[in-house]
């Protein structure tokens, strides 16, 4: 499918699926791999009984979730195989910052060009490991690093307030667009950008220096995080955590063949 469209209107002529979320697109997959009989999140050992069951209920349940536990516990690992849960390949429009969807376009330049070309834009499509994004938390990072700033030079050199979406120079999170975003030792986030995260999941807009900007984005937002070091290096604020519709807790492995197996 991927080789046979180039053009919006091949696109429009191939698409006869209604559109999905990436939480829905991923549910369908696992779905599909359970039917198969496929082994879920290769490499990961120990934890058939334990966590991988409670991640398909979180997956399945189309929840945020955030994996609770001690370092060298497969955390991060077990974000990172979430990619196999994604479709090999999706169309974007070409030089979209956030992998905007020709069908259903949300940025301001991409609405543009979809009106301006037609079927005749370009599609461009982007494999799954290009939709995985990671960024482990430290104190010092901010919310432009996260989200995004206001560029006033653009601003300036296209004439436009300072309020319009297009001034906007994209952080991390939106340039996960139609992807899965992991945070790692989410408490080392400091509280406003914990509470930036919160509402643009929840209300898609956020705060940029006095602005509201509106980001109609689509990710799956999964996070981990040490109970140990919550009261040490900071917390997870409660708004935030409300939102987390599972909460998994990793552990040492049991057995001493799983341990042996691990360091082998």
């Amino acid at each position: 499918m991927v080789a046979s469209i180039h053009t919006l209107g091949e696109l429009r002529q191939r698409a006869g699926v209604s559109p999905r979320s990436v939480k829905q697109e991923v549910r369908d997959n696992l779905v599909r791999k359970l039917q198969c009989g496929d082994r879920l999140f290769p490499g990961i050992i120990g934890y058939d009984d334990t966590v991988i069951p409670q991640l398909i209920n979180a997956i399945l349940s189309r929840h945020s979730f955030i994996l609770l536990g001690l370092r060298g516990q497969a955390k991060s690992r077990i974000l990172r195989g979430l990619i196999d849960l994604l479709d090999e390949w999706i169309p974007v429009v070409p030089g979209c910052e956030i992998h905007d969807d020709p069908l259903r376009p949300v940025c301001g330049s991409c609405r543009a060009r979809v009106e301006a070309e037609g079927d005749d834009l370009t599609v461009a499509w982007l494999p799954r490991d290009a939709r995985y994004v990671e960024k482990l938390a430290t104190p010092d990072v901010t919310i432009a690093d996260m989200v995004g700033d206001i560029d006033p030079i653009k601003a300036a050199h296209r004439g436009l307030n300072l309020a319009d979406e297009l001034t906007m120079h994209y952080g991390l999170l939106p340039r996960a667009n139609r992807g899965i975003f992991a945070i790692n030792e989410l408490p080392d986030l400091a509280g406003k950008i914990q509470v930036g995260l919160f509402n643009i999941l929840q209300e898609g807009d956020v705060q940029i220096k006095g602005y509201p900007m509106r980001l109609k984005l689509d990710v799956m937002l999964v996070f981990t995080a040490n109970p140990e070091e919550y009261t040490a290096r900071g917390k997870i604020i409660t708004p935030l955590k409300d939102r987390l519709g599972s909460e998994i807790r990793t552990h040492y492995r049991v057995a001493r063949q799983s341990a042996i197996a691990i360091t082998e």
